[in-house]
């Protein structure tokens, strides 16, 4: 591999121990951002499938696939796809998984697609150039329904107030700028004495979750990889976000039958299904001192890993499903 300067990502030698990469592996990454772990894999000699949606770093990845002989092959697609996207490519089954979920550090740091607000930008979001808008949503989604984003996708306490500044403000002047969208925020809900973030901080990341879908995404990716995986075969999920480290920890924990007490079953009772992941103890792996100190963006950084065994795949749980999706409205009396 080139020795051009490398984008190092998160937790980069924890999920190598959990993939366990070698020559005659192939392993699947979902989230290919800048290249990272999948150059990471490519030097343990492993073949690597790449995915990602944002049609940039597929086209930023042109050079990475160049280098690699043939090991690496990249596709624009959802991690949620991937068992579309492997099956298209030849593949029954993969080694490995790997998911690093969220905005890559490559799009926070292009001012143009709205992810931060470091920087002045239109309110776009998008991981892809299509469907709505962050700007979309605050200009036509009514009050109650951006206050429940706000508060269930980035768990902001000051959701309703925030809400009602945005609705009111738009009549107009609608917020289509990440500037002055967290200057509102700043001026309405500031952040308390001692409190490092910038107070928008909560809401830009709910905004970016709703216009990707990513919990949803999310459940999608897991369960495909569940398909694909063969047994043996390892996953590995780096989340960001602690509603986004909930799923993962229960999607595995059910997969798992960790909590489940089989002996206490009532007669007639239909037994539990097969585990089909193993799933080891000391969990979640948190990035140490140094690495947080040398990269602040790591500091909320979770990873879960798992082995897959041979039980046949299951549907998702209607309790992991509903984290994904903003509660259902209460009819008011």
């Amino acid at each position: 591999m080139s020795q051009a300067p490398r984008h190092v990502p998160v937790l980069l030698a924890e999920v190598l121990q959990a993939l366990e990469p070698r020559p005659g592996k192939t392993i699947l990454d979902g989230t290919f951002g800048a290249g990272g772990y999948a150059r990471a894999l490519l030097e343990r000699g492993a073949e690597v499938v790449a995915l990602d949606r944002d049609p940039s770093a597929v086209r930023a990845g042109a050079a990475l696939v160049a280098e690699s002989g043939g090991r690496l092959r990249i596709a624009q697609a959802r991690f949620g796809d991937l068992e579309t996207v492997a099956r298209a490519l030849g593949l029954e089954s993969v080694d490995g998984v790997a998911l690093d979920i969220g905005v890559s550090s490559m799009q926070l740091d292009e001012a143009d697609r709205g992810f931060s607000l470091r920087f002045d930008a239109p309110l776009d979001m998008r991981m892809e150039a299509d469907g709505p808008s962050a700007a979309d949503i605050l200009r036509e989604a009514d009050e109650e329904t951006i206050a429940g984003i706000l508060f269930h996708f980035g768990e902001e306490r000051a959701s309703r107030r925030i809400a009602r500044a945005i609705v009111a403000d738009r009549q107009t002047a609608p917020y289509v700028r990440t500037l002055a969208l967290a200057e509102m925020i700043a001026r309405v809900a500031p952040a308390k004495r001692g409190e490092l973030t910038h107070p928008a901080t909560k809401t830009f990341q709910a905004l970016r979750i709703a216009v990707n879908d990513e919990l949803g995404e999310l459940l999608r990716g897991l369960a495909a990889a569940e398909r694909l995986l063969k047994p043996g075969g390892r996953l590995a999920v780096v989340t960001f976000h602690s509603l986004e480290d909930r799923i993962v920890k229960q999607y595995l924990a059910g997969r798992s039958g960790r909590g489940h007490a089989v002996s206490r079953r009532l007669p007639g009772e239909p037994a539990e299904p097969q585990a089909t992941f193993e799933v080891p103890r000391g969990q979640p792996v948190e990035p140490g001192e140094a690495e947080t100190t040398a990269n602040p963006r790591s500091r909320s950084a979770k990873l879960r890993f798992a082995t897959r065994l041979d039980a046949p795949p299951r549907g998702a749980e209607d309790s992991i499903v509903a984290l994904t999706r903003l509660p259902a409205r209460r009819r008011r009396p």
